[in-house]
């Protein structure tokens, strides 16, 4: 991780909770929610007038206990940091999908993807969102993504 800092990335080790299933036992992870079957929920969150909005290290700490609030299981991290006091950009990609950010601490702004499948809930990961980042206010979208007819 040190030597990934220097050029703005940071990434700790894949979670724990990660299972390996064997080929033969292939699973279904599109979820049935009010009699509608999909692939999983796509949540667009903007922070408005949020803090810690620099720091790769805080958010990547954030978003990892997100995804674990959520029940995903984190299997890799990226964090880009555009300068000191700039902002930040970064994913997590999990086996049920990913959660993204973008930052402009310049505007106390971030703008936060967070899509999961199978058993995951995503809305888990909110609580844990305005913890970190304190915000004054928050716009929230929703998608339900690969909607079978």
């Amino acid at each position: 991780m040190d030597a990934l800092a220097p050029l703005g990335m940071v990434s700790e080790f894949p979670s724990s909770n990660q299972v390996s299933e064997s080929a033969d036992a292939q699973k279904d992870y599109f979820v049935v929610k009010d009699g509608v079957k999909f692939a999983g929920t796509h949540l667009l969150v903007d922070l408005w007038g949020a803090h810690g909005l620099c720091d790769p290290e805080e958010i990547d700490r954030a978003l990892r206990a997100a995804a674990e609030a959520a029940g995903a299981t984190i299997l890799h991290g990226h964090f880009h940091h555009f300068s000191p006091n700039g902002g930040v950009s970064g994913v997590l990609v999990l086996a049920e999908s990913h959660i993204s950010i973008h930052t402009w601490p310049e505007r106390d702004f971030a703008a936060v993807d967070i899509f999961m499948c199978g058993e995951c809930n995503p809305y888990k990961s909110l609580p844990i969102l305005k913890a970190a980042f304190r915000p004054a206010s928050i716009n929230l979208g929703e998608q339900r993504r690969g909607l079978i007819a």
